[in-house]
């Protein structure tokens, strides 16, 4: 049924959408995901539904949240899947995490292949419901991936990079060629894990602070740090902190940006 539809649904570039059709893929993510039956789980961007309809069996209840009203027509439609399936038409960008998991009384499951547009903008959103979330499973652009992952002095080393992994604890899971998708994308794709670390600090003045310092850091990353957080953070108190004024900021680690950020809240 969903590679019947394959043919007869056209994509919409505005949402992004590339649907996965490969079985061996989509058995591997979710044995990667290993569902169990008593959990929430949350799927965000289902399109036609073939990650949806392999888990839909393995649990007593499955979310979804889809944009597009055409994907939740058809889901809506779906005889598989109306008995246990909760679907939210709108924009993930929006959706209150937090709520959905203290109406829940657990923390979410959340998994999907994410919309190529709103990836990035949509892993920062979701990062302040952390505390609402059990772990991650995405599939993302290879290149967004890479940056999830990167380390210090990694040329894929960033700004997502430090946020990502000030949150998350992050694995990659599985390489997924380009022709796994319709219609095929013109780079491939990866799936990874995130998993909140909980022993983190999470102060809204903390998390400010950090975006602060990344922010400006990344937004000059060719420049040393003396230079590119001057207004921010002097010469001496980044000697102070064994910090080198000499360094960019690909060069920092995740730790020392806390250390920059947390100066910064006790300071400005």
């Amino acid at each position: 049924m969903i590679n019947q539809l394959h043919h007869i649904y056209h994509a919409k570039k505005r949402f992004g959408q590339h649907f996965l059709h490969d079985q061996y893929i989509i058995n591997a993510i979710i044995n990667a995901i290993y569902p169990q039956y008593w959990q929430v789980m949350l799927e965000i961007g289902p399109g036609l539904g073939a990650l949806t309809e392999k888990i839909e069996p393995l649990v007593n209840r499955l979310t979804v949240i889809e944009i597009d009203r055409d994907l939740t027509l058809h889901l809506k439609n779906n005889s598989r899947l109306k008995q246990k399936i909760n679907i939210f038409n709108q924009d993930a960008l929006i959706f209150d995490f937090s709520d959905f998991s203290k109406k829940q009384g657990q923390l979410l499951r959340i998994f999907g292949n994410l919309p190529y547009n709103i990836s990035t903008p949509l892993i920062f959103y979701i990062f302040s419901h952390i505390n609402a979330i059990h772990d991650m499973h995405f599939m993302l652009q290879e290149e967004v991936a890479n940056r999830l992952l990167a380390n210090p002095g990694n040329k894929n080393y960033g700004r997502l990079s430090v946020m990502s992994q000030y949150y998350c604890q992050i694995f990659p899971v599985i390489s997924v060629p380009a022709n796994a998708l319709t219609p095929t994308p013109k780079v491939n794709s990866t799936v990874v894990r995130l998993t909140p670390i909980r022993a983190i600090t999470q102060s809204p003045n903390r998390i400010h602070a950090l975006h602060r310092i990344t922010k400006a850091a990344f937004n000059q990353r060719r420049k040393k740090i003396s230079n590119s957080l001057q207004y921010l953070i002097s010469v001496d108190e980044l000697i102070k902190m064994n910090i080198s004024p000499d360094l960019r900021a690909e060069n920092i680690s995740v730790l020392q940006y806390c250390q920059l950020a947390d100066w910064l809240t006790k300071h400005c």
